[in-house]
Formats: structure tokens, sequence, C-alpha cells
């Protein structure tokens, strides 16, 4: 048992060292992708601090998607600071936003709902799908909220929190 538990403690700390460390952008994306599929809660903060401090955009996929697949709403309020640094770009890619909507998904914090649900009334028939699917997730409810709720107030404020 502490064998198979000191295997895993040296394998995340060499993948935590490697996430930060590497000059290979592919290998680092590997760290952070092979951090997730370890589901250890201790990589969140570390997986927060890489999010800030990565500048390719592919590793930064792999980062949120990570975060995601862990399922800590510690990641919560730096993927939607991400999210919003990404609105505010000239370009917008949306495989970002649906790797970020998705990881908001899978961890499942109400306070991800403000920002997801601006895209209930995008055009791009994708991002609303994925925003309407991350809100019968998250606040299986927000249909009824909404129609309470929509006479005082924009869908942005009502699941302000």
């Amino acid at each position: 048992m502490s064998e198979s538990w000191h295997s895993k403690n040296k394998k995340f700390n060499s993948l935590i060292k490697q996430l930060f460390h590497a000059d290979n952008w592919q290998k680092r994306a590997e760290a952070a992708r092979e951090l997730g599929l370890m589901r250890d809660g201790r990589a969140v903060n570390l997986l927060c601090r890489a999010l800030k401090s990565e500048i390719d955009n592919l590793v930064q996929n792999r980062i949120i998607e990570a975060m995601g697949r862990i399922g800590d709403c510690r990641a919560t309020m730096r993927i939607i600071e991400k999210l919003e640094e990404d609105l505010n770009q000239e370009t917008i890619d949306k495989y970002r936003i649906i790797y970020i909507i998705e990881s908001l998904m899978n961890i499942k914090d109400k306070r991800a709902l403000a920002s997801i649900g601006q895209f209930l009334n995008n055009p791009d028939k994708d991002l609303k799908k994925l925003a309407e699917n991350a809100f019968d997730i998250i606040e299986p409810n927000w249909r009824q909220i909404v129609k309470e709720k929509r006479k005082e107030k924009s869908i942005e404020e009502i699941f302000k929190i």
C-alpha cells in the first residue's frame, strides 16, 4: 500500500516539476494532462499558478482541462479570469471557450454561472448548447429561476454570487 503511495507521490512531484520547468511545450502539456488524469486535489493550486504563468495556448488548454477533470472549486475563479482575458482579445478562440465551459461544468461551482450565462444567447449554436448543458448540470432548476426573476434582472445578475 505505502509503496504505491510513494510511487504516485514521486510521479506527482515529477509532473509538477515538468509542468513548470520543461522547455518543450509538449512536455508541459502532457504533464498537465497527466495531473488531470491523476485527479489529485493537491495539484489544483499549482495548476492555477501554472495557468497564470503559462504562455503557450495549448498548454493552457491542457491545464484548464486538468482542473476540470479534478473538479475542485478552488480552480473556478482562475478559470473565469482566463475566460475574461480571452473574451477581451481581438479574436476569440471558440475551442478555448469550449475547454473553459466544459471544465467549469465538471467543477459544478455555481459561481461560474454568471460567466457562462453570457453564452446562453450566443449566435454560435455550439457555444449556446454547451452553455445550456453547463447550466443544466450546475443548476438544474435554472430555467424556472430565470423565468421567475427575468422581469427584473439579467441572467448574469441572477446568478452572480
